[in-house]
């Protein structure tokens, strides 16, 4: 195979650690977001980054849940890495955890580690059961 001899990075192991095993939200190895600088730190900017392959399990009927994933910030001094946010959004795929933690979660680490001046984390979960479930989180910095 083209593939057999590619060298796997130590984010991706992170990433992968939860594959063939249901994991708990703690499981997810937070580690594997990274930032870079944000050489601009007085110029306002909004950043929004989105994925349509984020994926989770839901604790009830241990059934996938598929979702749009929207991440919107406001950046101080810190950006997000996108390979970092990429295996730390793929870690979530066999997690079990609920539609509403999900956001909140993801919020609270991006948080921790950009201290942005606000942050908003929305996500869409396709249609189950003839119920498409939108939950948003957000934070915004007191003046």
């Amino acid at each position: 195979m083209i593939y057999e001899k590619r060298e796997i990075s130590s984010l991706e192991k992170k990433a992968k650690k939860t594959v063939s095993k249901s994991f708990l939200p703690e499981d997810i190895d937070v580690s594997i977001l990274q930032t870079i600088s944000y050489k601009y730190p007085k110029k306002i900017i909004d950043v929004q980054l989105s994925s349509q392959e984020f994926s989770s399990v839901c604790p009830y009927s241990d059934l996938p849940d598929f979702a749009c994933l929207t991440i919107r910030y406001t950046p101080y001094k810190k950006l997000i890495e996108l390979k970092s946010l990429k295996y730390y959004i793929y870690a979530f795929h066999n997690v079990k955890i609920y539609n509403e933690h999900v956001v909140n979660k993801i919020m609270k680490d991006l948080k921790k580690i950009l201290n942005p001046r606000k942050i908003e984390v929305t996500a869409e979960f396709s249609c189950r059961g003839g119920i498409i479930n939108k939950v948003a989180a957000t934070f915004k910095k007191k003046h």
